[in-house]
């Protein structure tokens, strides 16, 4: 999976990243979060709204996402390109907007941990992407950048799913 999914070509004016999260949580509570194209801020706090433009939140969907005030950026357009609800991977590109993230292209991949002595069921997500590189910007800025948010987003999801765990138990 690793290999398959998170191992980009990238162009010389590309740069890109992968992260890795530990949630103590059961994969399909956290899938049930990550797969609704139609609510990204279910969990990623930079978003105020989002509204489905093309589709219906399946494969070639355009969503038009609506970011929180402070941000470098107020809208983005993004379409889902791979939803694979038995393989847990959801790929999307940026397609628009007035953000610096020129063909941004991420890919999430959700594995069950494997550790014996994991006590509990725990979900480990790979969010990993690739981006131009912005004329007079340099692919580290770029990707601290993203890192930044990707990061943010990935601790709001484990917050987010352990907490629901929490409650219903």
């Amino acid at each position: 999976m690793l290999k398959h999914h998170h191992t980009p070509n990238f162009q010389s004016n590309q740069c890109g990243s992968s992260q890795v999260q530990t949630i103590d949580a059961p994969l399909p509570l956290v899938w049930s979060l990550i797969r609704r194209f139609d609510n990204p801020q279910g969990y990623k706090q930079f978003i105020k709204k989002c509204n489905i433009l093309v589709g219906d939140g399946g494969v070639g969907s355009v969503r038009e996402v609506v970011v929180m005030s402070g941000m470098p950026a107020a809208v983005s357009l993004e379409r889902l390109d791979t939803l694979d609800d038995e393989r847990f991977v959801m790929k999307f590109s940026m397609i628009g907007g007035d953000h610096r993230l020129l063909n941004y292209k991420s890919t999430i991949t959700l594995h069950e941990e494997e550790e014996e002595e994991a006590c509990g069921e725990k979900t480990v997500v790979i969010e990993s992407y690739v981006v131009d590189i912005p004329a007079g910007s340099s692919g580290d800025d770029t990707c601290s950048f993203a890192n930044t948010i990707v990061g943010c987003n990935l601790r709001a999801l484990a917050r987010i799913t352990e907490g629901m765990l929490y409650k219903a138990n």
